[in-house]
């Protein structure tokens, strides 16, 4: 798996060289490409071969421009412990090679069956709708977890489907059992995100740790929080909501949620998605799909 990581970031190299402007092969020596998951879950899926290689780098040419513009959006200046695009060399730079990667992945995805161009076409759809419902969220504490949960298979699990169902159509498997296992596994991975960005400190995260708050994310573990607070207490969690937090208000987010037990209700959480993402593939015998599930949930809470 790991060989086959590696000749999809050379590809990735090498569409963007395509483009032929030295100002954006300047920029993308900047880029960094994570852990691979939507690479990862498609290859274990269709195994690898030309084909799902190349796909594999357009999907996450896809990935990489929203999350250029998502640093953008939300003033981030780190991404992955390094300093952002945004930060490096501007807003302006930053959406225009989020742009230029975007305009090249939907080009080379013409080059292939129409069934997997539009799922990846309608997946960057989805993923824009939930990035603007994840801005609008952040005008104020959000109490709702349907709106939270809409916002992640949107803006989160929608690229995981599209890697799930491509494999299945590269592989003529039934792609519906697929979509389901990706749709959930995307839902169970961000919330998976938003409890480490509570837990985990800034080293291990690459930035800021409780940040999300901070930005005006309402992610799950405060809404668990805002639910089982008196009325004294949520009015001091509002007050807190979307600024800088000094290390005491800080410290009295962390107890509260651990009086209430709001991260141990968010990992339910994540482990029920996992359960369904399982029970949608429990016939198709691919142990790597499993695989991948039980390492999301092994990640240090």
């Amino acid at each position: 798996m790991q060989e086959a990581l590696e000749r999809i970031k050379k590809q990735c190299e090498n569409l963007i060289k395509e483009c032929q402007s030295a100002e954006i092969d300047e920029l993308a020596t900047h880029l960094s490409y994570g852990k691979m998951l939507r690479s990862k879950l498609l290859l274990s899926i269709s195994g690898i071969n030309e084909d799902s290689v190349n796909l594999c780098a357009i999907i996450e040419l896809i990935q990489t421009a929203s999350l250029l513009h998502d640093d953008v959006i939300d003033e981030s200046s780190i991404r992955r412990g390094k300093p952002s695009i945004n930060a490096s060399f501007g807003n302006k730079n930053a959406i225009m090679l989020g742009d230029t990667l975007y305009s090249k992945a939907f080009y080379e995805l013409t080059k292939f069956d129409t069934a997997i161009a539009q799922s990846v076409a309608n997946a960057v759809v989805r993923l824009s709708i939930g990035e603007i419902s994840d801005v609008r969220l952040s005008s104020s504490f959000n109490t709702d977890k349907n709106r939270y949960l809409q916002m992640c298979k949107d803006k989160t699990a929608a690229l995981i489907v599209a890697a799930a169902e491509c494999g299945a159509l590269l592989k003529g498997l039934d792609a519906q059992k697929y979509r389901i296992y990706g749709e959930n596994l995307g839902i169970a991975f961000q919330i998976v995100d938003d409890i480490l960005d509570i837990t985990q400190d800034s080293s291990i995260l690459g930035k800021p740790n409780m940040s999300d708050f901070k930005e005006g994310k309402t992610t799950l573990p405060y809404i668990f929080l805002y639910e089982h607070l008196n009325d004294n207490d949520r009015q001091i969690l509002l007050s807190y909501f979307a600024k800088e937090l000094n290390d005491a208000q800080i410290q009295w987010l962390k107890t509260e949620m651990e009086k209430c037990g709001a991260i141990t209700m968010s990992i339910e959480q994540v482990k029920k998605y996992a359960s369904q993402s399982l029970e949608s593939i429990k016939d198709e015998n691919n142990q790597k799909l499993e695989s991948i599930i039980m390492q999301m949930l092994k990640r240090e809470f």
